[in-house]
């Protein structure tokens, strides 16, 4: 009669000998991509199992998608450090871990101080069969009526109190408002000054007032 297989059991936390860093469920991770030329896969641990020895350990992972890795691909719109919570599962060798990372909300990130190399940021959940995101609205702003990208530099206009991105109302300089047809604002404030700032969180009342469907929801839709 054959013996039975030795079942694995869960471990609460494993330390990564080759990092020197131990992880537990919930951590978020940077794994080592089959393809060396591509960054490390960004991914949150679901669960860690080892056999009965205590050997082979493996990790439930849930994947980030990076946005040129979505059906939609990268927009003006995604941050450098932008990444995706798909519903995409899979069960890896902990030996790939390469390091930990931190996975921040968007306001969180637009707090920081200083961004690290482990820094990146989640605003959306996405479907990785479907292309779809969640939430499928957000906030827009600016004349371009683009969500919010943190790597660019706002200015707040005195005339309006509107957001708007740097390089769409005064180009190189931090001066003066040029384009006065950009709002009524501006239009009865020609010239107004603009107060150079680095929003420090996109979801503020400022610019959450504008509320529009997520533009390329319907460029994914029938796709």
């Amino acid at each position: 009669m054959a013996k039975a297989k030795p079942g694995r059991r869960t471990l609460d936390s494993y330390t990564v000998k080759h990092i020197s860093k131990t992880i537990r469920p919930g951590d978020c991770v940077l794994m080592r991509p089959s393809d060396a030329s591509k960054p490390s896969y960004v991914a949150r641990v679901e669960k860690i199992e080892a056999d009965s020895r205590g050997a082979n350990v493996r990790v439930h992972v849930r994947w980030y998608y990076r946005p040129e890795e979505s059906i939609g691909g990268r927009r003006q719109f995604h941050g450098s450090k932008e990444v995706f919570l798909s519903d995409h599962f899979d069960i890896q060798s902990a030996d790939t871990i390469e390091g930990k990372c931190t996975v921040h909300s968007f306001k969180s990130y637009t707090k920081l101080d200083a961004v690290g190399n482990d820094d990146f940021f989640c605003r959306f959940e996405y479907n990785s069969s479907t292309g779809a995101f969640n939430p499928d609205r957000v906030a827009v702003y600016c004349k371009c009526e683009m969500p919010y990208n943190p790597d660019d530099l706002m200015v707040q206009c005195e005339g309006c109190s509107d957001w708007w991105i740097q390089n769409a109302v005064v180009g190189d300089t931090f001066d003066v408002c040029e384009d006065v047809s950009l709002c009524t604002g501006l239009q009865k404030n020609t010239g107004a000054v603009v107060r150079r700032k680095i929003v420090s969180g996109c979801e503020k009342e400022l610019i959450g007032k504008l509320v529009m469907s997520f533009w390329f929801k319907d460029n994914l839709g029938s796709s």
